[in-house]
């Protein structure tokens, strides 16, 4: 029984359905965190004048960083919560730099859903976008969720 849930079940999710999480702004902050975090010091990231010598012109944040808030970003939506089982895999593409100070969004649609041999789950894939606030994708790829069905009684 999944009663007070607000997530989505495997047989709520329909093929095509795209949903789209509101923005955040990525900050010096947010990039700072992180690498304390993850260990991860390239001056990429966190050195301003070795930022300025790059194609960027200025430091960027980490593509896991992005990944990671994405994350986050899906459950905001709501759909996951409760009855998600497990996120069987995330392909990562890195598209387009993030400077401090844009703004990202998730855009996630199903584009496929597959049974399997337990009735109480399924399979989900989406394909998913962070977009910045120009619209460029900055990080494509999909993610393989394990998700709950509904038990008929």
């Amino acid at each position: 029984m999944m009663s007070n849930r607000r997530g989505l079940t495997y047989d709520e999710f329909e093929l095509g359905a795209c949903y789209q999480s509101q923005g955040r702004t990525v900050t010096e902050a947010d990039v700072v965190s992180f690498a304390g975090l993850s260990g991860d010091f390239n001056p990429l990231h966190t050195d301003a004048e070795f930022g300025k010598t790059t194609p960027f012109g200025e430091r960027i944040a980490h593509g896991m960083l992005l990944v990671s808030i994405a994350t986050g970003m899906a459950n905001w939506l709501g759909i996951f919560e409760g009855t998600t089982i497990a996120l069987m895999e995330q392909v990562i593409r890195y598209k387009g730099a993030v400077k401090f100070g844009d703004t990202i969004h998730l855009e996630m649609e199903v584009v496929e859903k597959k049974e399997t041999s337990k009735s109480d789950r399924g399979v989900v894939r989406f394909a998913t976008r962070v977009k910045k606030q120009t619209g460029d994708v900055a990080v494509d790829g999909e993610w393989t969720l394990l998700m709950k069905r509904i038990q008929e009684s």
